[in-house]
């Protein structure tokens, strides 16, 4: 107002953006949920949904090829290390010596990792089974005697543990990535400096 040289606002209108801007807000979180439900839908209780590829499985299989290939590499180097620790000869040259080294090193390594591994079984042993421990009722944590009501949204209060439970809330979490998108779709906001702001990020 004070650009285009207004000095007196009316209530009313003050009242009328704030509606204005209060139904824009509506739109645009109601447009993102939307959105971001679209996302998180899963088409594999469909019976349409047909799996092709299983990505997931081909990255543990090549992960897999990759571990045995690095085990089968440190045994040789292992085998190749104990080989010159045992080496016998008078005149050692300086890879030989290194060698040597190099596998009193890795000895005194496992060494120390059975060592390690012996003390953490021998202290699980004497801590014995682990039991869980039993609430007075589901969704409460029961503290000092009171029972402390977890719920997933903001409803959560303190009561006994004889209180009713709060239905939990489901929450939908909207990402910058589902805003990008509602933004693009936008005609208004689609050439936006807002827009340029957040591809940027």
């Amino acid at each position: 107002a004070k650009k285009l040289g207004i000095t007196d606002v009316p209530a009313e209108v003050v009242t009328f953006i704030s509606h204005a801007t209060q139904n824009r807000l509506r739109t645009v979180i109601e447009k993102v949920t939307v959105i971001t439900q679209h996302r998180m839908e899963s088409y594999k209780d469909d019976e349409w949904y047909e799996q092709a590829t299983d990505v997931r499985s081909q990255l543990k299989f090549f992960e897999q090829l990759e571990r045995l290939e690095k085990q089968r590499k440190d045994e040789q180097e292992r085998e190749i290390l104990l080989k010159a620790a045992k080496s016998r000869s008078r005149q050692e040259d300086p890879e030989q010596a290194r060698l040597k080294q190099k596998a009193k090193e890795m000895q005194q390594q496992e060494l120390a990792q059975m060592r390690q591994r012996d003390a953490n079984l021998t202290a699980l042993a004497a801590i014995g089974p682990r039991k869980k421990r039993k609430l007075d009722s589901p969704g409460l944590l029961t503290i000092g005697g009171e029972g402390l009501g977890v719920s997933g949204g903001s409803q959560a209060g303190l009561g006994t543990p004889s209180s009713r439970q709060y239905a939990r809330q489901k929450i939908t979490r909207v990402n910058l990535r589902d805003f990008i998108f509602y933004m693009e779709q936008e005609r208004e906001m689609s050439h936006s400096l807002l827009l340029y702001r957040a591809l940027l990020k």
